[in-house]
C-alpha cells in the first residue's frame, strides 16, 4: 500500500478515529457536578438563613449558589450527600480538616479554618433544608 495514494482515507480515518476516541472517553470520564443541578429553594428555618450566609460567604465559591456545585467543586444536593452517607459530623471534619478527593473528579477540598464551628452548624441545617426540598433523605449506606 503507498502511503501518498492514500493519505486522504487515511487522514479521515485517522480524524474519525480521534473523534470517536474523544467520544468514548468523554462517555468513560466522571464529570457529574462539572455543571451546576437545579436546585429548589424551600423557605429557611432561622438557623438555615443564617447558614445561607455563611455558606455564601465560605462555600458557594466552589460549591455553588444553593450548593448547586460548579467547575471547582460539586454539589452538596446530590444524593451522595444524603446524612446516611456523609452526616453531620462528617461535614464538621470537613471545615476542620479539609477532605482528600473521593466522590468526584475535582481536587482535595483545603481545610477552612476561618468557619467557626456555630458557622459550620449552621451551614450543615442550611445544605439539609435545601437536601429535604429536593428530595434528599437519610439513606443507610451500605458498601
Amino acid at each position: 500500500m503507498k502511503i501518498a495514494e492514500n493519505l486522504p482515507k487515511l487522514l479521515v480515518m485517522g480524524f474519525f478515529g480521534l473523534g470517536v476516541g474523544a467520544l468514548i472517553f468523554k462517555a468513560f470520564q466522571s464529570d457529574e457536578g462539572a455543571q451546576a443541578v437545579a436546585v429548589k429553594v424551600p423557605s429557611f428555618s432561622s438557623e438555615a438563613r443564617a447558614g445561607e450566609i455563611a455558606f455564601n460567604e465560605n462555600c458557594a465559591a466552589c460549591h455553588g449558589i444553593n450548593a448547586s456545585g460548579t467547575n471547582s467543586g460539586p454539589p452538596l444536593v446530590h444524593n451522595v450527600y444524603n446524612p446516611g452517607h456523609h452526616d453531620d459530623a462528617s461535614f464538621y471534619r470537613a471545615a476542620k480538616q479539609g477532605v482528600p478527593r473521593h466522590h468526584w473528579p475535582f481536587g482535595d477540598m483545603p481545610k477552612q479554618p476561618q468557619v467557626t464551628p456555630n458557622e459550620v452548624a449552621s451551614i450543615i441545617r442550611y445544605v439539609r433544608e435545601l437536601q429535604v426540598a429536593n428530595g434528599i433523605t437519610y439513606q443507610r449506606h451500605s458498601m
